[in-house]
């Protein structure tokens, strides 16, 4: 096996999605240059930070947390840009990896039941191919035991991409319509949605109201970045 992995590296390199140098048998998805200049947001309290100040009074949040922050320029937006829009899954399963791992050792998570990604319209999941969200998600659900659910909220408007939209657009996004498939499998459970980016939280915000229309349930969010 490792006689074979070795030839695969031969003849088919993997580089770094960001800075493409060729990565090193011990290195996966990313290089250990790139990963260490990974902006941590590095928040010591998942119930008081600023995810949770950006719901405040719009929505209630049990908890909430970003591994990283996005800025204009810079690593984490050329990652989610490459995982957004140029097909490299990968980087999903390296931060579902890494936010799995910190969040199985210090047991914030361990009262959620399920975990929901963001969903995407049909017509662009057709178009590109795939949820952004899946494999992070999928990765997510090896790390902490719990069950990973697509399908059960759906997108039922398609909207313009958010990186196409002014923070302002972006906030009075409410009237993208989400929808929820079955009530009765979220009553009275803890429920993490799951996103890429959480900038004014409006499309998190939308899938809460939705979600809330559920009697007894709580809701926590986890994103790969923050934009500051």
């Amino acid at each position: 096996m490792k006689l074979l992995q070795d030839l695969r590296r031969l003849f088919y390199p993997e580089t770094c999605p960001n800075c493409r140098q060729q990565l090193l048998q011990n290195e996966k998805i990313i290089c250990t240059f790139c990963r260490h200049d990974l902006p941590l947001t590095n928040f010591k309290s998942y119930t008081k930070n600023k995810i949770t100040a950006v719901f405040y009074g719009r929505i209630p949040i049990e908890k909430a947390f970003a591994l990283l922050y996005l800025r204009k320029k810079g690593i984490t937006k050329n990652l989610i840009h490459q995982l957004k829009y140029y097909g490299v899954e990968e980087i999903g399963i390296f931060f579902g990896d890494w936010l799995g791992e910190i969040l199985s050792e210090n047991q914030e998570f361990s009262s959620i039941d399920f975990i929901i990604p963001v969903p995407i319209h049909a017509k662009k999941k057709k178009r590109r191919g795939y949820n952004q969200l899946t494999k992070f998600g999928i990765c997510l659900q090896q790390h902490l035991k719990i069950p990973f659910v697509e399908g059960v909220l759906v997108r039922r408007s398609a909207s313009a991409t958010q990186t196409l939209k002014s923070r302002f657009e972006r906030f009075n996004d409410l009237h993208t319509k989400f929808a929820i498939v079955n009530l009765a499998l979220f009553k009275n459970k803890h429920v993490l949605i799951i996103d890429d980016v959480i900038t004014t939280g409006a499309t998190l915000e939308a899938c809460a109201l939705e979600l809330l229309k559920t009697p007894g349930i709580k809701i926590s969010i986890l994103t790969m970045a923050y934009t500051e």
